[in-house]
C-alpha cells in the first residue's frame, strides 16, 4: 500500500539514506515501493540529543535506518542497561521498545521510544524541583 506524505514548507524528510527537505510551498508526494521514512518532527539529530534517553533514541534511528543493524542494536543494548541501572523505572519502557526492536520493527521501536522519551523529561522536570509533590507521585506509580 503506498504512503501518502504532506510536507510542510521546508520540512525534512529521511528516506532511506536520501535527506530530503521540502520548498517554500506544502507538498505531498506518494512512496509507492516499501523504504524506511522519518519524518522531521520524528528524528532527533545528534546535536539535540543531549540526554541519555536521547541518545537511545538516536540509535533507534541509526537501527531503523541501517541495512545492517546489529552495531546500532548492541550499543542500544549498552546504552539501555546504562539506563536502566540509573532510572530503574524506565525499565518497563525500555522493555516495549526491545521488544519492537526483536521482532524487527524499528518504527514501532521508534514509536514507543516516544513515551520513554516523556518519561525521563518527567523524571528531570522533578531532579529540578519543577513538579510538586501532587503531580510526582502518579509519575512515580506509572513506572
Amino acid at each position: 500500500m503506498p504512503l501518502r506524505i504532506e510536507l510542510a514548507p521546508n520540512e525534512r524528510l529521511i528516506i532511506g539514506e536520501a535527506s530530503i527537505r521540502n520548498g517554500s510551498r506544502r507538498a505531498e508526494f506518494i512512496i509507492e515501493t516499501k523504504s524506511k521514512v522519518l519524518r522531521e518532527r520524528d528524528i532527533i539529530t545528534e546535536s539535540e540529543a543531549d540526554t541519555p534517553c536521547k541518545r537511545l533514541y538516536v540509535t533507534l534511528e541509526a537501527a531503523y535506518l541501517s541495512a545492517s543493524p546489529t552495531e546500532a542494536e548492541t550499543q542500544f543494548m549498552a546504552q539501555a542497561n546504562e539506563i536502566m541501572a540509573a532510572a530503574p523505572s524506565t525499565a518497563p519502557l525500555i522493555a516495549e521498545v526491545f521488544d519492537s526492536m526483536l521482532r524487527g520493527d524499528y518504527y514501532k521501536a521508534l514509536k514507543r521510544a516516544r513515551k520513554l522519551l516523556a518519561h525521563e523529561e518527567a523524571l528531570l522536570a522533578i531532579a529540578r524541583g519543577e513538579v510538586t509533590p501532587e503531580v510526582q507521585a502518579p509519575i512515580a506509580g506509572a513506572a
